[in-house]
This record gives structure tokens, sequence and C-alpha cells, in this order.
């Protein structure tokens, strides 16, 4: 089982039934997703998710919209209903369902948000995410998205979801508006706000898992990146070495300069720090540099 299909039969188990406000606004949320259409004389919702499936026929069921029909085709489910002409907070333009202008202007000017309101809003979210939304296994990427029909809905509900301190971006789909989330602690806050527990949890210990292992693999390239560039400074002093050896110019440089040049010769893979400590009056880094440097040039000329 995926992991949106995981969420989505969380979500789809929470008792909220007795709440016919919670119910509506939970309806409402998969009417305005992008895999609800209607004509003129009906609305058909189609899904691959069972879970889906059955959350829908409960909601309308407990609304006493009872006169729909669900069938089967292939891997996807289709449920067919008349058009709901009952509810208020929704209007129709073509093929797509648009929050009516009265409660869209009503939602966007909602200010200081009461409790009642704010499980309205979790209700109307959940609804949206079960009709349209999926999240990618947080193992490979962090991905949340909710797919709406129109570009009016996906702004309306940017700007309510901005309300409750949830930030999603918004893209133009080919089926529809896309409202997004990359980041893993907002996808985490998200599933929380609706409803998702033990989603939350497991997304929570693999994000922790995961930041982990990033970490550790960052922190291993860096000391990776750190020896090639040691070995590789390391080759090019003992060349010059080599060459003012080779040269018959050793036995002419300081004492100072033989003494570094013999203990790089025999510990090519130490860094600075180590063949300073190494010398018979210890000396720091930029010291070591600065003799290995004229080695270098020496060896060049």
């Amino acid at each position: 089982m995926s992991f949106s299909s995981e969420i989505k039969e969380n979500l789809s188990k929470i008792s909220n039934l007795n709440n016919k406000e919670l119910v509506k606004y939970e309806l409402i949320g998969y009417l305005l997703s992008n895999n609800t259409t209607c004509d003129k004389k009906t609305i058909s919702y189609a899904t691959v998710n069972e879970y889906n499936i059955n959350r829908f026929s409960k909601l309308l069921s407990n609304l006493n919209l009872l006169n729909f029909q669900i069938e089967l085709k292939g891997k996807t489910y289709r449920i067919m209903l008349p058009k709901i002409i009952n509810i208020e907070e929704i209007t129709y333009e073509g093929q797509d369902i648009l929050l009516s202008t009265y409660h869209k202007e009503k939602l966007e000017k909602i200010e200081n948000i009461n409790e009642q309101e704010k499980m309205a809003i979790k209700a109307f979210i959940r609804g949206i995410f079960l009709g349209s939304g999926s999240v990618n296994n947080p193992e490979n990427k962090y991905h949340l998205e909710m797919i709406l029909s129109t570009e009016q809905n996906a702004k309306t509900i940017k700007k309510l979801l901005k309300k409750v301190a949830i930030h999603m971006k918004e893209m133009k789909r080919k089926n529809g508006y896309s409202l997004y989330l990359k980041e893993g602690e907002e996808i985490s806050k998200f599933l929380a706000f609706i409803g998702a527990n033990s989603a939350v949890i497991k997304f929570e210990e693999i994000r922790v898992l995961r930041d982990m292992k990033n970490n550790i693999n960052r922190k291993v390239n860096c000391e990776t990146a750190n020896l090639s560039k040691t070995i590789q400074a390391s080759v090019k002093q003992i060349e010059a070495i080599k060459k003012i050896q080779k040269e018959g110019k050793f036995e002419n440089l300081s004492e100072s300069l033989k003494e570094i040049a013999i203990l790089r010769l025999e510990n090519p893979d130490a860094t600075l720090i180590e063949l300073g400590q190494m010398l018979k009056e210890p000396i720091g880094k930029s010291g070591v540099n600065h003799r290995l440097k004229q080695l270098e040039q020496l060896g060049e000329n």
C-alpha cells in the first residue's frame, strides 16, 4: 500500500459523521477536487482509491443524499448522483463546481478563526485532500499536493490555508490547479491539521531517519573532498621534492626545508597539521604550508 493510501485509510476512519455541518464541509471539499465533474443533471466523482469512494458514499448517506450509484471499471471507482441543489456554499459552471461568490468572500474575510470555524476548515481541507490529494513516500522525497478543478478554487483555498499558517504554493497543471508543499515540516503540519495523526507519526519517523542519513552523507562527502585535496597537494609536493633531489639541489636547502621535505616523503597521507606536529620544533598549519610552497617553487624553477 502506498503512503498516500495509508493516509487516506487513516482519514476515512475519522468519526465525525454525527456532526452534519462538518460532514457537509468535507463533502464540499470532495466536490471541488479535480476528480469531480458534472453535466446538466449529474455529478460524477472518480478515483482508484477504495477508501475515497467509501468515505464519499458515507458523507452522502449521512446528509440523506441517497440517490447515488457506484460502479467499478477496471481499477477505477465512479460514484454518480443527481446535482445537489440544497448546499448553498457551491455553484455550478459548466463541468466545474465552484464555491459560491458569497461563501468565497466569506471565507476570505475570516480574520480571527474561532474553534467552530477551525473545525469546519479542517473538514473542508480534509475533503479536498481525500478527493484529489497525494503524498510521496518521504523516504524518496517530500511532496504533497491537492489538485483543484479551477484556478478560482485553488486561490481561495490557498488564502484560507494561509490563515491557519499553512503556506502552499500554486501551479497550473494539465488536469487542474495544484496546491503543493515540498518541505517536510510543512507537510507534517498539514497532515496533523487534517487529522491524519498516525500518518504524522510515521512521516516524522521517516523524516528524522532521512535527515540523519543526509547529514552523515554530507559529512562523509566533505571529509572525502578534503582528503582528496590533501592527497592532490601531497602528490604535487612530493614531485617537487624528488625533482630537487634529482637535480642534486637537496643538500643546498635550509635545515627547516630539508626536515619538512623528509617528513612529507615519509608521510604522504599526513595533513599539514600532522606534519607540523612531527617537526623537532612543532609549528602550525600555515608555517608548514609556507615551507611546502617554497619547495614547490624550487621544484618548478
